[in-house]
C-alpha cells in the first residue's frame, strides 16, 4: 500500500513522502538520482533555489515521460533574488508551467512579512504555483504570518525527529488547528547525527516487534504523528525501505510514548557520540593487536 496524500487546506492533494535533493546533493547533477526515486515510487519531489538542484530535476521530470499530474514538484524560494524573478527562474529550469507548492524557505528572507507573503498569495492565485506555504517557521514565526495572511499556508516543511519533538509540540496542535500540515525534514537524525542516544532503545524494541528497520520505525514515528516526511539517498535499496513503512503496521501506543520519552531526554553528548562513532574502530584495533600477540607467541 502506498503511502498516499492528504488533502491541503487549499484542497488540493499532497502525496506525504517526497524525495528531497537539498543538503548533500547542493549544487549537484540529481538528474539520475531524481529518475532513481521516480522509478522506485516517489511521486513527490522536492528542491529549491538554494539547492541549485532544479535544472537537474527538471531533466529527471522530460526524462521520466510521465504525464504532469503524476508528479508532484515543491521548490522554495530562498532569498537569492526577488521573489518573483525566482519563480520565474525555478519554472524555467524545472521545465514547467506551474509547480505544486512553492515555499518560503526561510523565515528570516522575509523583509515585510505581509508584503512578501502577499506575493506569495499572487503567485497562487495567477496559476503559477497550486500550493503556497513555508519551511523553518516557529510557533511565532507562523503565528505572525497567519495574523496578515489572505491565503494560509498549506504547508510548514521543519526539521522534526525524537530529540525536538518537545520543542515543536505547539506548533503542530496550532498547525493542525489551522489545517496546516508539517511535512518533516532530517527524521533520521537520531541514527545519522545522534547515534547511541536514549532513543535508540525504544527504537530498536519496536524494529524487533515490527521484523523492520530502525529507520523504519523512525519514519513510522514521524506517521504517528500525523507529519509528512521529505527523505533521500542515492541508493535504491534504501529508497525501497523508507517506501515499505507504508506496509508496516501501526506503532502501539507504547512504543510511541517511549519515543517521546526517550527524545524528551534529548540527543547523546558529543563525547558519547564519539565514543559510540569509534567503538568499532577501537574493537578492530584491539582485535589487530591480539591476533599480533597470538603470533608473536606462535612463534615461540
Amino acid at each position: 500500500m502506498p503511502f498516499g496524500t492528504v488533502k491541503l487546506n487549499d484542497g488540493n492533494e499532497f502525496p506525504v513522502i517526497a524525495f528531497g535533493t537539498g543538503s548533500k546533493w547542493r549544487g549537484q547533477n540529481v538528474t539520475d538520482y531524481v529518475i532513481q526515486a521516480i522509478e522506485t515510487g516517489f511521486s513527490h519531489i522536492d528542491t529549491a533555489q538554494w539547492y541549485r538542484t532544479e535544472g537537474g530535476v527538471g531533466r529527471a521530470i522530460r526524462d521520466s515521460a510521465l504525464d504532469r499530474s503524476d508528479l508532484f514538484i515543491t521548490t522554495k524560494w530562498s532569498g537569492l533574488t526577488s521573489i518573483s524573478e525566482a519563480i520565474q527562474n525555478s519554472l524555467k529550469q524545472l521545465g514547467l508551467k506551474q509547480v505544486d507548492l512553492y515555499l518560503v524557505h526561510y523565515p528570516t528572507i522575509l523583509k515585510d512579512v505581509a508584503k512578501d507573503w502577499q506575493t506569495f498569495e499572487n503567485i497562487k492565485e495567477t496559476g503559477l504555483s497550486k500550493s503556497i506555504g513555508v519551511s523553518n517557521f516557529n510557533l511565532e514565526q507562523l503565528q505572525n504570518l497567519i495574523k496578515v495572511a489572505k491565503i494560509k499556508p498549506a504547508v510548514n516543511q521543519i526539521l522534526f525527529h525524537p530529540y525536538n519533538y518537545a520543542q515543536h509540540k505547539e506548533l503542530l496542535e496550532y498547525s493542525t488547528k489551522h489545517g496546516i500540515i508539517t511535512e518533516a525534514y532530517s527524521s533520521l537524525q537520531p541514527i545519522t547525527r545522534y547515534p547511541g542516544g536514549p532513543v535508540d532503545k525504544p527504537v530498536k524494541a519496536a524494529a524487533k516487534r515490527l521484523n523492520a528497520t530502525p529507520v523504519q520505525v523512525l519514519l513510522a514515528w514521524v506517521r504517528s504523528k500525523g507529519v509528512a516526511i521529505v527523505t533521500t539517498s542515492s541508493s535504491k535499496d534504501h529508497l525501497k525501505e523508507y517506501l515499505e513503512v507504508a506496509d508496516l503496521p501501526s506503532l502501539t501506543d507504547e512504543e510511541i510514548a517511549a519515543i517521546d520519552e526517550a527524545g524528551a531526554k534529548g540527543p547523546p553528548s558529543a563525547i558519547l557520540r564519539n565514543l559510540y562513532l569509534y567503538r568499532y574502530i577501537l574493537a578492530a584495533g584491539l582485535l589487530v593487536q591480539f591476533a599480533g600477540l597470538l603470533f608473536v607467541l606462535a612463534r615461540f
